[in-house]
């Protein structure tokens, strides 16, 4: 019964313990590319074909649902697995979509035409793969109309909660947020689109200040997730133990994770 997660690092966990605590009963395999990290300067056929090899472990691992809680991933892979490489019986889903429907108060599977929203000046705060793709822009326009969308690609950000610089990250951050505000003064919202971003999320919402509404995704993809499975509990896969697993150093993976999420994570290599 098991359902698979997976990130380009650790960026994921993040979404893992969301979704540990909001579905307590249901076995996590959780795979971190750590050996490749990070995803967010690669090209699109790279971080396809490292996309695709890490869910095939996954499967092999006994689950038919995968999520990529990777946003890079999310949106220069995704769709093209999708149309041409999942397995009939299995899933694969992104993380885009859950914080879409938040930002513009939709429910999932609303396929209404586009409206108008709340929020009409959006700063999205994102890796440079995930910029480049225009996923989130594309993905909003089936949803809402008027949306003014200012993308900031954070270099260096993962890289330094990666090395667990959280010094280095704060001071990028508040580079990449002054950098984004010369183009868009006051943002309605801002979407962090990296799941890396919410171990920073304080961070990022004094550097915008109290006045934005920013958009984390763990909680919002546990729900999306939970809401999923209600509909088809057939995709909960015949695995039954969680595991972490990672292409990098297990040691060195295990003791930032614990530190990550402030309790004992032991990863094995995958």
């Amino acid at each position: 019964m098991a359902v698979g997660i997976f990130d380009s690092g650790l960026g994921g966990l993040t979404v893992l313990d969301a979704v540990a605590k909001r579905l307590p009963d249901v076995p996590l395999v959780y795979l971190g590319d750590s050996a490749h990290a990070p995803y967010g300067v690669r090209t699109p056929d790279d971080i396809y074909n490292l996309t695709t090899a890490a869910t095939t472990r996954l499967f092999d691992a006994g689950c038919d649902l995968v999520i990529l809680a990777c946003n890079t991933a999310s949106a220069a892979a995704l769709r093209r697995m999708q149309e041409s490489w999942v397995p009939k019986d299995k899933r694969v889903l992104g993380v885009f979509v859950p914080m879409i429907e938040a930002l513009t108060e939709r429910q999932w599977g609303d396929n209404s035409p586009p409206r108008e929203v709340a929020a009409k000046h959006v700063a999205l705060f994102a890796t440079p793969a995930t910029v480049a793709s225009r996923a989130f822009q594309r993905e909003l326009a089936f949803r809402a109309i008027g949306v003014d969308v200012e993308a900031q690609a954070c270099g260096g950000v993962v890289d330094a909660i990666e090395d667990g610089d959280m010094i280095l990250a704060d001071a990028l951050v508040r580079s990449h947020v002054d950098a984004l505000m010369r183009k868009m003064p006051s943002p309605d919202a801002a979407i962090l689109g990296c799941t890396h971003y919410p171990l920073m999320e304080a961070e990022f919402q004094a550097a915008l200040g109290p006045d934005v509404k920013v958009f984390s995704q763990a909680n919002l993809v546990a729900d999306s997730l939970a809401d999923y499975l209600t509909r088809r509990p057939e995709m909960v896969g015949p695995g039954t133990d969680a595991a972490f697993l990672t292409t990098g150093d297990p040691k060195k993976v295990s003791a930032r994770a614990t530190q990550f999420l402030r309790r004992q994570i032991t990863f094995t290599a995958a």
